[in-house]
């Protein structure tokens, strides 16, 4: 007697980036937004070679146009291409945004590692990271600009600061429930190093949070940076950013109120489209949703 059961076939393990695209292209409020973020992303990154008008060139015979053919979104206070400003200035921002996530999940990484594995690193970091988040951080980036200067770099350790003590407690938490995992336990009795552990054990469970984590603060840190130059406090008036350009547009919003409007709109879509993403990908990475889409 022969066995006609027929075996189950193995079940197709989904990768994360299949997920994202799946969730991407089935929703279309993700889908337009993934579109615009990336137009949004290539006009930075070739502003130089889009801009029909030098975007720092003082032009006074034509300040405060309103928008025509030859300046499209129309001129600001000292004549320059408004149009161009936000083009150009969509790089500092960006630039900005990405270079303070990546940061602040790095040192943010290595901080709650050891913070979540070395029980006395723990007592110490962690009275640190309350006492940085009990600081407003918008205060926090003022206090480290007004002490180092306005620059790019100043701007960007103003706006990382505040961000990495949320990345700690994030991956200390992951760490804490990790380590009580039957295969770290074995790890440790093995006589594995502390390096090694947190290599092969510990860093892989905290990439997918850190992943999303990382999405919500590039908007934030676009937000904080439109919020600090428009304060004063920002990146140098004469560098073009979306903050800068909304600074200079205040004065003058009753006269052209596009100059203050335009920027404040490219920020506010940029932002809803980083989130909208990042929800996204944590729904790709959540396995709750990734079951959710088997049993579909």
């Amino acid at each position: 007697m022969t066995d006609q059961s027929t075996p189950l076939a193995p079940r197709q393990r989904i990768s994360p980036v299949s997920r994202v695209a799946e969730i991407v292209t089935s929703s279309p409020v993700v889908l337009i937004a993934s579109i615009i973020l990336l137009v949004v992303v290539l006009t930075a990154l070739f502003a130089p070679w889009l801009v029909p008008h030098d975007p720092v060139r003082l032009t006074p015979s034509v300040r405060l146009k309103p928008p025509s053919e030859t300046y499209w979104l129309g001129t600001d206070a000292y004549g320059r291409d408004l149009f161009s400003r936000i083009l150009m200035g969509g790089r500092v921002s960006l630039v900005v945004g990405v270079a303070a996530a990546i940061f602040a999940v790095f040192f943010g990484l290595i901080l709650g590692l050891f913070a979540g594995y070395i029980r006395w690193i723990d007592a110490v970091l962690m009275r640190m990271v309350d006492g940085l988040m009990a600081i407003p951080s918008i205060l926090l980036a003022i206090a480290i600009v007004s002490l180092w200067g306005a620059t790019i770099w100043t701007v960007l350790i103003a706006i990382t600061i505040p961000e990495v003590p949320r990345v700690v407690r994030l991956v200390r938490s992951l760490v804490l429930s990790a380590r009580e995992e039957p295969y770290v336990e074995a790890a440790i009795a093995a006589g594995s190093s502390t390096a090694l552990i947190m290599r092969r054990h510990l860093v892989p469970n905290t990439i997918a949070p850190l992943i999303i984590q990382g999405t919500y603060i590039c908007a934030s840190a676009i937000l904080t940076e439109a919020i600090l130059s428009f304060l004063g406090a920002g990146i140098n008036p004469s560098t073009p950013s979306w903050g800068n350009i909304m600074a200079e547009g205040r004065i003058y919003f009753q006269i052209n109120p596009g100059i203050v409007l335009w920027p404040g709109l490219v920020v506010s879509v940029a932002i809803l489209s980083i989130n909208l993403l990042g929800d996204a990908v944590r729904d790709a990475l959540d396995p709750r949703m990734a079951k959710r889409g088997i049993e579909r």
